[in-house]
Parts: structure tokens; C-alpha cells; sequence
């Protein structure tokens, strides 16, 4: 149990050093209304990029701590599915951490826009969309499928979980941080360009309650 629980705070610190990285990285008051093809990162400090940069690599390899966490509270209610969450999982985030890495140099590009000519800033950004950009729209279907197989598996039973923790599967959570910028767009701003990390957090320690009822029961 003590293990478990160590994994889970491992957990917890990757989305809060990865999330607080990414901050960083993309936040500024024009993160919302300036969207589209990358152009939020102007409003960036350059210190931010790099200071964002180091701590998102540096959190990110405790995301798989915490998804041993994850296979260890699903793997008495069946191996097989606790060991595709743990794959899943491991690919999700390897696939993330290749994309954050990533981010300083598209932010750099961004705002080094005026001393390119149109072309090569147009072949630069279309590169870094076809190779990197597109790996955060994998990593949403990856997380999407690993939800699956953790609500089948908690629904299976037999797991250190109640049931009620299917409502806490991460693609919902995601999707609920997603919703802010509508609900609140004063909330979502802040929210949004961290919502991985903040899906994770809500995940991990919802998941670190689940334990400690596990044990009252015990």
C-alpha cells in the first residue's frame, strides 16, 4: 500500500510541475483570442518558453510512476486490463512528452515570424504541424481509448475502486476542463492550456481517496 500511495504522489507531482511547465509555456492574457496557427505564442516571454520548457521535461517522467499507481489499483480485479491501462498509458505520455518538448522551438519560430522571409515561416510552421502538432490529436484518441479500458475494467469489479470512480476516467475529465472556456471563459483561460495536467491531478488524487477508503474497509 505504501508503494502505492508513493506512485500516486509521483503522479501528482508530474501534473503539477508538467502543468505548472506548461503554463509557462502558453499562457498569456491572448491565449483564447489568439489561437489560431500558433500566434498566442507572441504574447510569450522568452524567459517563460525556456523556464516552461525545463520543467515540463523534467515532471514528465513521473507521469509513468503515477500510472503504476493506476495498474496497481486496477490489477486484482484482472491483469489484462490493468496492464492495457499501464501500456496505454506509457504510450500517451511518451507521445506527450515528445509534443511539450517540442513547444519551445514552435514558440520561438513564432516570434522570431519578422526576421523570416513568408515562405520559409510557412514551411517551417506546416513542418512542425505535420510532425509534432499533430501528435497532441493522437495523444487525446490514445487517452480516449485508455479511458475505455479503465471504465471496463473498474465496472468488472474486483479492483481497489468503487465503481463511482468510472466518473473520473481522464478523457471525461478532460473534457470537463475543456468545457470551462465556455462556462467560465475567465476560469477556462488559465485552465485550458494545462488541461492534460489538470485532468491528471483530478484523476491521481481522486484515485489516492479511492485507496484510502480501500483501506478503511480493510
Amino acid at each position: 500500500m505504501n508503494t502505492t500511495k508513493i506512485l500516486a504522489y509521483l503522479g501528482l507531482l508530474a501534473a503539477v510541475l508538467v502543468g505548472v511547465g506548461e503554463y509557462f509555456l502558453h499562457y498569456s492574457e491572448n491565449v483564447l483570442t489568439h489561437s489560431k496557427d500558433y500566434q498566442f505564442f507572441k504574447f510569450v516571454l522568452g524567459r517563460n518558453l525556456s523556464i516552461g520548457h525545463f520543467l515540463s521535461v523534467i515532471g514528465l517522467p513521473f507521469y509513468f510512476a503515477g500510472y503504476l499507481h493506476i495498474y496497481r489499483m486496477l490489477r486484482s480485479g484482472g491483469e489484462g486490463l490493468a496492464r492495457a491501462v499501464l501500456a496505454i498509458g506509457f504510450v500517451a505520455f511518451a507521445v506527450g512528452g515528445i509534443w511539450i518538448g517540442s513547444r519551445v522551438t514552435i514558440g520561438t519560430l513564432i516570434q522570431q515570424q519578422a526576421n523570416l522571409t513568408p515562405e520559409t515561416f510557412q514551411l517551417l510552421t506546416n513542418t512542425y504541424t505535420a510532425h509534432h502538432e499533430v501528435l497532441v490529436q493522437a495523444l487525446r484518441v490514445i487517452i480516449l481509448l485508455l479511458s475505455v479500458v479503465f471504465v471496463v475494467a473498474i465496472l468488472r469489479g474486483g479492483t481497489y475502486y468503487r465503481k463511482w470512480m468510472v466518473f473520473f476516467n481522464p478523457i471525461l475529465i478532460l473534457l470537463l476542463v475543456f468545457s470551462t472556456i465556455f462556462i467560465a471563459p475567465f476560469i477556462g483561460k488559465h485552465l485550458a492550456p494545462i488541461a492534460m495536467n489538470v485532468a491528471h491531478f483530478i484523476l491521481f488524487s481522486m484515485s489516492l481517496y479511492q485507496l484510502s477508503l480501500f483501506e478503511k474497509r480493510g
